[in-house]
């Protein structure tokens, strides 16, 4: 058995596609197994329905960094509505997706920080996993990420350099792999610190680029790793499903 562990397929502005038909792809391919992620509080509440609906899916908390407009008055009532409400549901897993992105202009980057830290802190109080997105900004990141006792968590779409890739594994985390891996050049960790994506409707991987990701895309992503790591697929699969198990406790 496979495992996506950040997908979108909840959000029906992205994910164009019926989720039935997504989930029966899904399980066609071996994926027994997926993680839908919250980017804002709505859409976390949306993810926390889906996931209710389906026994093979469960959820995230998230607020991507591109998504807070610096109220934090409002973060603040947003956060302790989660707190009373939906982050007591069974099936959450994991405070994400969170971290800084610098790779567009018009963000402030000081807005990002203060959420940044805002849900590190909620990730501490609850004992949670995090899912982070970090692009363009690890000189920043790494500097909060270390302020906070955060349990073992994950590099969502990995693809920077070498030296993040040491810092990351100094620090024990994982790694996401998901259909970069298939077409860019990027460095990539040892596979006991991998756990597989599909970001899914985003980032389709060979040999279906320009079509909707969907989750039973993770069938593909390991056929890459068997060939990049020279492993058969049932220890790739064997693997990567034990790290994802153990990172969010499903």
């Amino acid at each position: 058995m496979l495992i996506d562990t950040h997908c979108h397929i909840h959000d029906k502005a992205l994910f164009k596609l019926p989720p039935e038909d997504a989930l029966s792809h899904m399980h066609a391919n071996g994926v027994g197994k997926c993680i839908v992620i919250g980017t804002y509080p709505a859409d976390s509440a949306e993810a926390c329905d889906f996931a209710q609906k389906y026994p093979e899916v469960w959820w995230t908390y998230g607020y991507h960094p591109n998504e807070y407009d610096g109220n934090s008055n409002k973060l603040t009532s947003d956060l302790k509505s989660a707190s009373a409400g939906i982050l007591k549901n069974t099936k959450l897993v994991a405070i994400g997706e969170i971290g800084l992105d610098y790779h567009f202009d018009g963000y402030n980057r000081d807005w990002q920080r203060h959420l940044l830290e805002r849900m590190l802190q909620l990730a501490q109080d609850y004992k949670l996993p995090v899912s982070f997105h970090v692009r363009d900004a690890y000189d920043d990141f790494w500097p909060i990420f270390d302020n906070f006792h955060i349990a073992t968590s994950v590099l969502h779409s990995f693809s920077d350099s070498e030296e993040n890739l040491r810092q990351g594994m100094k620090r024990g985390l994982y790694f996401g792999v998901n259909g970069l891996a298939t077409f860019a050049n990027i460095p990539h960790p040892p596979l006991e610190r991998i756990v597989f994506e599909t970001d899914a409707p985003f980032l389709t991987p060979k040999p279906f680029r320009g079509t909707i990701n969907k989750p039973g895309y993770v069938k593909n992503i390991a056929d890459w790793a068997c060939n990049y790591y020279a492993v058969d697929s049932g220890e790739v699969a064997k693997i990567t499903t034990r790290n994802a198990e153990k990172l969010f406790n499903i």
